[in-house]
């Protein structure tokens, strides 16, 4: 993959347009974010105005995470042509930690703007799913699928599915992922999710991320999928053993909280607790971090965190039931 990364930029190093091609080229490739977000600087110098393309780039700093590099390139993209999508999308994307209401709006009215906008549909379905609205989600991934098929669209579908308990449609669209995709490790691990989903489906579903694995060892959601396989069928020190030695190759900050839970669960807390910590320090922002440190510092002083979480779900409750009425106004 590093050769494909190497000879793409290479002939793009000079002209924006090739840099914007490398960047599709590799992405349908399957090439990792991290390797892929290094282009988008390299088409800014060349061409400050460019705006084709950013609300990519804006997913891709979110992902990093680079705040700083996000509200800097927002600003930026409002001051070149505040009426393009791709510039909503970027705002949907940057209100997206804020509030999620309003970085719907904006994914939306990306699309009103452009219906052929595939990353505005992409933000929508996954905005909707992050607010409980899973039918909305497969509306919007549909779109983006008809556009162009890709692997966002095939996860946005099975996850929205998953959500709505139809595990015969997230099926047929993780096959189909797998069809499109016969040689990605993550379509592999699109259909083991499915089959993870239900308790008959689990030897399945370890098959499936086991030969992710070994199309691509290093493709760490399946390594993390596989790890809470194991934890919900009780095998917690093979989930351990799994994630430590993944952390022996990438010190990476999903890898760190996943372990803290699976020590947590055992009752190792003060293991658990340094692994938060590491995780944090990787990556500070990781609300995964950030809620499992303070459930487990609740537990090390002798509470209850599910009895308070409860009483936190009651009075939310109160709340979405008062939000149902904005949901048409949303979309």
């Amino acid at each position: 993959m590093e050769k494909n990364v190497q000879s793409l930029t290479s002939k793009s190093e000079r002209n924006c347009p090739y840099i914007l091609e490398a960047i599709t080229a590799l992405a349908d490739l399957g090439v990792s974010p991290k390797d892929i977000i290094s282009l988008f600087p390299q088409a800014r110098t060349i061409d400050p105005y460019i705006v084709t393309y950013m609300d990519e780039y804006a997913m891709l700093l979110k992902i990093k995470p680079d705040l700083s590099k996000l509200n800097k390139l927002v600003h930026d993209l409002l001051n070149i042509d505040p009426t393009r999508p791709e510039v909503f999308v970027a705002l949907s994307v940057l209100w997206e930690r804020k509030d999620e209401r309003a970085a719907l709006s904006y994914a939306v009215k990306s699309t009103r703007i452009d219906e052929r906008h595939i990353p505005g549909f992409i933000m929508k379905g996954n905005l909707a799913l992050s607010l409980n609205l899973p039918e909305a989600g497969v509306a919007a991934f549909r779109a983006a699928q008809e556009l162009r098929p890709d692997l966002r669209s095939y996860q946005g579908l099975v996850r929205s599915y998953l959500a709505l308990a139809k595990v015969k449609e997230a099926l047929y669209s993780a096959r189909e992922a797998m069809k499109a995709m016969p040689q990605s490790a993550k379509a592999l691990k699109l259909v083991g999710d499915v089959h993870a989903s239900v308790s008959s489906g689990r030897e399945k579903a370890k098959k499936f991320y086991e030969s992710a694995l070994r199309l691509d060892p290093g493709y760490l959601g399946a390594a993390l999928a596989l790890a809470e396989l194991h934890v919900v069928e009780g095998r917690n020190g093979d989930a351990v053993s799994l994630l430590e030695r993944y952390l022996k190759d990438w010190a990476d900050d999903c890898i760190h909280v996943k372990l803290a839970q699976v020590l947590a669960a055992a009752n190792m807390l003060h293991e658990a607790l340094s692994h938060y910590q590491a995780a944090l320090r990787i990556n500070a922002l990781n609300e995964a971090a950030k809620k499992g440190l303070e459930r487990l510092e609740k537990q090390m002083k002798g509470v209850d965190p599910d009895a308070l979480e409860e009483h936190e779900d009651n009075d939310n409750d109160v709340d979405d039931a008062e939000g149902d009425g904005e949901e048409n106004e949303l979309f």
